[in-house]
This record gives C-alpha cells, sequence and structure tokens, in this order.
C-alpha cells in the first residue's frame, strides 16, 4: 500500500524504480525481481542496480487472527527479508548509498500512555514490541556494510485503498460507529503521502539516518479520531463504546492494538527539516474521505 504511493512519487520525480517480489509480475514502468524469504533466494542483479533500497515488507499485524502460525509470520516476513537483504547487499559489488527501512510505533509498548514518547522512550515488552526489536536489530546490522541506514517507526497508515481508515469509516457510514474501549487510548497517525514524501526526503537528504518516528504532528485519541471520520463523513455518533471486553472476545490478542495506544512525538523528523502536507487529521481526512483522483505532491 505505502510502496504504491512511493513509486508514484520516485517516478514524478525522475527515479528508476525496481520491485522485489514473490512472483514474477509485468508492471508498467517497473522493473520486477523476484526473492523468497523463506528459501533465502533473491535475484542480485535487483541489490546490484540499486542506489537506493527501501524494505516495506511485512506480512500485515491485523490481516488475521494471531494464531501461533500467524504470529511466527508476522515476525519471520520482517527479520527473514531483512536478513535475505543484508546477505545480497553484503554480497553485492555495488553498495547503496542508503538502506531505508519500515519499523513500528508498536516498539514502545501496546499502550504508553498519555506522555509523549520519542525516539529514546523506554520499550515495551508484548508480542509487536518484541517483534519490532527483532525487525529493527536486523536493520541495524546493515550498518555495517552501507553507507547510510535510517528507520522509520510508523504510526497508523492512513489510507483510502486500506489499513485501519476504511474499517474505521465501514460502521460509521451504516450509523453503528463508536468508540473503542475506553476511547482516551492515542492514535498516532501519518497520511499516506506525507509518509511516502519522507521516504523520498531520507533519500534526498543525507544527514538522515538513525532511528525516527514517522507520525503526523497531531495524535488523537480513538474517541476524538471516531467523532473526526464521522464529522468529515456527515454521519451521527450515537452507540456508547464498544466495552474492552467484546473487543477481546472478538479479537483475541490482537485487541491490544485498538484498545491501546502511543501518543508519539514526530520532533526529530521535523528538526531535520522535513515539511508535512497533512497536519491535522481534518486536513488528513478531508482529503482522504473526498478524494475525488490521485495527484501526489513531492517535497
Amino acid at each position: 500500500m505505502v510502496g504504491e504511493v512511493l513509486t508514484k512519487i520516485l517516478q514524478q520525480e525522475g527515479y528508476q524504480v525496481s520491485f522485489l517480489s514473490r512472483s514474477k509480475k509485468n508492471i508498467e514502468g517497473v522493473e520486477v525481481f523476484q526473492w523468497d524469504i523463506q528459501k533465502q533466494t533473491i535475484e542480485q542483479e535487483a541489490i546490484e542496480t540499486a542506489d537506493y533500497i527501501v524494505h516495506l515488507a511485512g506480512a500485515g499485524v491485523a490481516d488475521h487472527k494471531w494464531t501461533a502460525s500467524y504470529k511466527k509470520e508476522i515476525l519471520d516476513s520482517r527479520v527473514l527479508s531483512t536478513k535475505l537483504l543484508y546477505e545480497a547487499i553484503k554480497k553485492s559489488s555495488n553498495k547503496p548509498k542508503a538502506f531505508l527501512a519500515a519499523s513500528a510505533v508498536g516498539i514502545y509498548g501496546f499502550d504508553s500512555g498519555t506522555e509523549f514518547v520519542d525516539e529514546n522512550s523506554p520499550q515495551g515488552n508484548d508480542f509487536l514490541a518484541e517483534v519490532t526489536k527483532e525487525w529493527e536489530k536486523g536493520t541495524l546490522q546493515v550498518k555495517e556494510i552501507c553507507q547510510r541506514v535510517a528507520i522509520f517507526r510508523i504510526g497508523i497508515v492512513l489510507s483510502a485503498k486500506g489499513g485501519a481508515l476504511p474499517k474505521i469509516v465501514q460502521p460509521i457510514q451504516f450509523f453503528a460507529g463508536a468508540a473503542l474501549g475506553t476511547g482516551k487510548q492515542y492514535m498516532s497517525w501519518i497520511h499516506i503521502e506525507d509518509l511516502a514524501r519522507m521516504f523520498l526526503f531520507a533519500i534526498k537528504n543525507e544527514q538522515i539516518e538513525g532511528i525516527y518516528n514517522a507520525v503526523a504532528n497531531s495524535p488523537a485519541t480513538n474517541e476524538e479520531f471516531t467523532k473526526a471520520v464521522a464529522k468529515t463523513l456527515g454521519k451521527p455518533l450515537f452507540l456508547p463504546n464498544v466495552p474492552s471486553f467484546v473487543l477481546r472476545l472478538m479479537l483475541g490478542e490482537m485487541a491490544v492494538m485498538v484498545t491501546g495506544g502511543n501518543r508519539v512525538s514526530n520532533k526529530k523528523i521535523v528538526e531535520s527539516g522535513f515539511r508535512y502536507k497533512f497536519n491535522t487529521l481534518e486536513e488528513a481526512l478531508n482529503d482522504l474521505l473526498n478524494q475525488k483522483q490521485e495527484k501526489y505532491e513531492t517535497i
């Protein structure tokens, strides 16, 4: 989802984009190379011809219930893909100018409270936090062989095409929307276009290395977020909050993703010079929920 938007922005800027995929595909304007994370195989040419690598691969954490096998897939898809890229870069005669990788704000724990957390804040010890720690550990190893490495701890990505937003919108459209749990848990969000522009910013600016929170300026509580979506859609909210125990019955262990939250600071990336296109939740929702056409701005 993020890669699709990033590709369009990069192509608008004149970059040539290649994909790594599990299968050969014909995609207009994009060269596709194959890799197999489980077998640890990759078409080495993909690395030999790359000036920059943007690593976004990882099984969706909300795509399925967290069975033991799916939890393993969530972890392996991130750790093994990073390991495969590390080995391919190590072998390559061409070392990329930068390795830019996704991570997640889940590293701070499923609920870090109402205080702002930054890149130096304590890390959590729940499932997603442990996955993210292993993910970043593998990425940081790339520093041994690559000129520059940057990690982006991504919040809730808002897109009209997938992710969390359509799942929030659907019940509100049918007059069944409600805040979840206490509604006081923070949602640190980012518009998909700003996230893609942030990766472009990191490609263009050599001073961008290390770890950055990739979230917007104004985290919102779940209740504030739900009300903002309803207002944008012109729909009423009249149902009480969905109790936490109901969410646990419905979602199992992964209920922590919606009953907890993180209030995440973006001060570091802002101080580096990055400027957001969508500074408020209202601006982001108006753009995404009233989107007539795809038109992305570069930095």
